[in-house]
């Protein structure tokens, strides 16, 4: 199956940039803060291949996306609509198959919420947010944004290694596709204020909210040695909120899933099919 990248602008402010790979059942994916549409599946054609059509787009200040209108912000209820936006140009009416990963999974669950219907399948990599917003963690994303405005992405780099002690084993790893996902970022001033609006953003109140969705969901968690930024058990407590779920990680001392774009892929291609086959 072609696989080959069809690049697509969504107008309107702002102006979303995006491309579709692939033939077959639709399938959107939405990424984290700071990476770019690549960084989900990073790179892989795999699920393109596997017989789906596959879109991925930058959010907004995000890659090569415009950054937020004046007045407008990066919060939850703004990345929902933009995504309905992307649904509505490049999948139409047809129910679809949705993913993301971290604020990608977020507003996942946050569509999903809002459109139960519209969904085939859903897929959770890495989520995060369990219903409550600490304040410590406000002050390392608050410290991240600072970083980057004043250090650029070195200072980014340098507070992230500080602060979020990387496992020694996977330092180089964490510190190189990091660099080269900032690399990718047009509009870094656009990027703090994701980082500090984002994070204070709720995509849904409470966890328990999980349990009117009947969609069949893949949670795909990490191993905190290697990906502290996105807790087992949060992914976890996803996995037993949602009544048709079930949870997936990597191997004990593999790199996570979440890293391994064939592999993620190859397991998103098994999952859909399967969702897909499952009584509506």
């Amino acid at each position: 199956m072609a696989a080959e990248a069809r690049p697509f602008t969504i107008g309107g402010a702002p102006a979303l940039r995006g491309e579709m790979a692939g033939e077959g059942p639709p399938v959107v994916l939405c990424h984290g803060i700071t990476a770019t549409r690549r960084y989900v599946l990073h790179g892989s054609k795999s699920l393109a291949r596997a017989g789906y059509a596959v879109t991925t787009y930058d959010a907004r200040g995000h890659g090569e996306s415009d950054p937020a209108p004046a007045g407008e912000s990066y919060g939850y209820p703004e990345l929902v609509a933009d995504l309905e936006r992307v649904v509505g140009e490049e999948v139409g009416d047809e129910p679809f198959l949705l993913g993301g990963h971290s604020m990608g999974a977020h507003t996942a669950i946050a569509y999903a919420l809002r459109h139960p219907d519209r969904l085939a399948g859903l897929a959770l990599i890495g989520p995060v947010y369990t219903g409550a917003i600490e304040p410590d963690s406000l002050r390392y994303w608050d410290g991240l944004a600072a970083a980057l405005e004043a250090g650029g992405i070195d200072g980014f780099l340098d507070y992230l290694e500080r602060e979020q002690g990387i496992d020694p084993r996977w330092r180089d790893s964490v510190l190189r596709f990091t660099r080269q996902r900032l690399e990718l970022q047009e509009h870094p001033e656009a990027l703090a204020q994701a980082l500090r609006e984002v994070t204070r953003s709720r995509p849904f109140d409470s966890l328990e909210e999980l349990g009117a969705l009947a969609v069949p969901t893949l949670v795909v968690a990490s191993n905190d040695d290697a990906d502290p930024g996105h807790p087992y058990e949060a992914a976890a407590a996803y996995a037993e909120a949602l009544p048709n779920a079930r949870l997936l990680s990597e191997a004990e001392g593999e790199s996570p899933l979440a890293w391994q774009g064939g592999k993620l892929s190859r397991a998103l291609a098994a999952f859909y099919a399967e969702a897909l086959s499952s009584p509506r």
